[in-house]
């Protein structure tokens, strides 16, 4: 069989052209979504809560859930300013635990308080309460529920999904996103900056996830959904544009910043996926939390966690776009490439002792092609290259450029700011391929047979990941 391709008639999708500096309209995404219905943005805004509680949810009473802390900052006024309204709240709930983290314990002991009554819960934080809250609605009898945002922090407050610990390891469970979230940027522009950080590396994500989307659409392995590609990736420039304001806490940075994290959950709500929004870099974060890693005694923010994946996701696309890919030698490649039963004792070898190798292995399954697919595969990618090549280019932003914003809004740069050495780094890589069945950049370089070489280019002398002392080390934040 020649190591050539036929032409292929559609090399790149024509549904990535999107300019990222024209962005879609909260109301235009908000059509978009499935589940939440009403989304309300800007300073002074929680007033508004009593007014779309009364529209969305008539004759009904709510309760608030909140931890310790987002009790003390907004909790306590959302349960007043209900009862001052006249509308029927029964006792809060309030997670006393000094670090509530999305496990699924927290998920059970909230679900069983809501099948006591049937009041609409009201969750009042970030990450953690909308996760833990908006699975215990689903599972207490498919109730919805209304957020409201603390922080500029993450995506998932619109996300259709909630991100649980379960068994060990880290799992999207299918449930609804919420009927109403408020954000009022008075509220969350006093956030901690770290938490702004943590959602500003977050929203960064959604370039590398975008070059993921690009590469899968151009193989044939997952089309682009061009409405969910607009939500997610219009608009982006402007979210991203001032790193150091958002670390300020200017409301000018967050308003945008919080708006482009909201619209990544529209367009996973629209496509049921966590596709517009994740990519490789989150492959590797969620391979951070199975491992149950932490640092100082705590697992790092998601944020953080995806930040530095971003960065090594990033070094690794950067090496790849530089190889000649148009000429690759196909029949070595796919010589080397193992049998189903060999792939399996790989990953049975490299999760050994891992409570999570059914997931590694169940997903390698999911995914894996037979060494005819592959060819067939790489001679697609033979003859997409240079085009591809070129798209990639323009959706990807340089390492250093990448680097330098998580700098200045006060995020990680360097894996050893969240407890990762550069050793555990590299081996992530591969590892991070085995958990997820997602097409991204890990499986181009492993089909390739690009891995190593990669590897060895970017935590080699001059690479992204140097192991001189004090090369590539962030500077002073």
């Amino acid at each position: 069989m020649s190591d050539r391709a036929e032409t292929w008639s559609t090399p790149v999708s024509p549904h990535v052209a999107t300019d990222p500096t024209k962005k879609i309209s909260l109301e235009s995404a908000l059509s978009s979504a499935r589940e939440t219905r009403a989304l309300s943005v800007g300073p002074g805004v929680l007033d508004r809560l009593p007014e779309l509680f009364r529209s969305h949810f008539p004759g009904q009473r709510a309760v608030v859930v909140a931890d310790s802390e987002t009790w003390a900052i907004t909790g306590e006024t959302v349960h007043r300013t209900l009862r001052a309204a006249g509308l029927s709240s029964i006792e809060p709930f309030v997670f006393g635990n000094a670090h509530l983290h999305a496990e699924f314990s927290f998920v059970e002991k909230l679900e069983a308080s809501f099948r006591q009554h049937d009041a609409i819960p009201i969750a009042v934080g970030a990450g953690t309460i909308n996760d833990v809250v908006k699975l215990a609605a689903h599972r207490a009898g498919g109730r919805s529920y209304l957020c409201v945002a603390t922080a500029a922090s993450m995506d998932g407050y619109t996300a259709f999904g909630a991100s649980i610990t379960y068994q060990g390891a880290k799992q999207t469970f299918d449930c609804p996103a919420p009927r109403i979230v408020i954000a009022d940027t008075d509220v969350i522009c006093r956030a901690p900056f770290a938490m702004t950080a943590a959602g500003y590396a977050d929203l960064q994500a959604k370039v590398t996830a975008g070059a993921d989307w690009i590469l899968a659409d151009a193989l044939a392995v997952e089309p682009i959904d061009p409405r969910a590609w607009e939500i997610v990736q219009s608009g982006l420039a402007e979210a991203l544009a001032d790193p150091a304001g958002a670390r300020a806490g200017n409301v000018e940075a967050i308003a945008p910043l919080i708006e482009g994290l909201m619209l990544g959950g529209f367009a996973m709500q629209w496509t049921k996926s966590s596709r517009p929004a994740s990519g490789a870099e989150h492959q590797l974060s969620h391979l951070w939390d199975m491992e149950h890693h932490v640092h100082n005694g705590w697992p790092p923010s998601h944020g953080f966690k995806v930040g530095i994946a971003t960065l090594a996701v990033t070094a690794l696309y950067e090496e790849m776009l530089r190889r000649p890919l148009d000429s690759l030698e196909l029949t070595p490649v796919c010589a080397q490439w193992p049998q189903l039963p060999e792939a399996e004792a790989g990953v049975r070898r490299l999760f050994a002792t891992e409570e999570f190798l059914p997931t590694a292995l169940q997903e390698t399954r999911a995914k894996y092609i037979s060494g005819d697919a592959l060819r067939v595969q790489l001679q697609r990618l033979q003859q997409v290259w240079p085009a591809l090549r070129s798209r990639l280019q323009q959706q990807l932003l340089p390492f250093n450029e990448l680097r330098k914003r998580l700098q200045l809004v006060g995020a990680p740069v360097d894996p050893l700011e969240i407890g990762i050495t550069h050793e555990r780094l590299r081996a992530s890589f591969l590892r991070a391929h085995h958990i997820r069945r997602r097409f991204t950049v890990l499986d181009l370089v492993i089909r390739t047979g690009q891995l190593e070489s990669c590897l060895d280019a970017m935590f080699g002398p001059g690479g992204a990941w140097d192991p001189k002392p004090g090369a590539n080390r962030p500077t002073s934040r």
